[in-house]
């Protein structure tokens, strides 16, 4: 007689069911939160400030290479330092919008 498998993990439906070790939205994927888009491209301090606050930083860290590395290995988002700091310094704006609307959806999950 064969025993069945026992499931020890629901299904998840919804937001929940986003990975939640991996970025939640793509680098230049900017059309998917406007309001923070707008707010990188013009204002790109107050920016990196809100970031930094959001993760209990110094203000000055919000849009450096440090930020996104500690915060992509808290969540074990894969990748390396040299992707970080590509990323970070050729496409620093939209580096740091894909933080905040990262930021922004774990919130709503309640995993951040």
């Amino acid at each position: 007689m064969t025993s069945s498998p026992v499931v020890t993990r629901q299904p998840q439906f919804g937001i929940a069911s986003v990975a939640r070790n991996s970025w939640q939205t793509e680098t230049f994927d900017c059309c998917s939160d406007c309001k923070v888009c707008a707010c990188g491209t013009f204002c790109f301090c107050c920016l990196g400030c809100k970031v930094a606050e959001d993760m209990d930083e110094c203000c000055c860290c919000g849009g450096s290479v440090a930020m996104r590395t500690l915060y992509r290995t808290r969540y074990r988002i894969p990748g390396t330092l040299l992707c970080d700091c590509c990323t970070a310094v050729c496409c620093a704006p939209c580096s740091l919008c894909q933080l905040k609307r990262d930021i922004n959806i774990r919130k709503e999950m309640g995993i951040f």
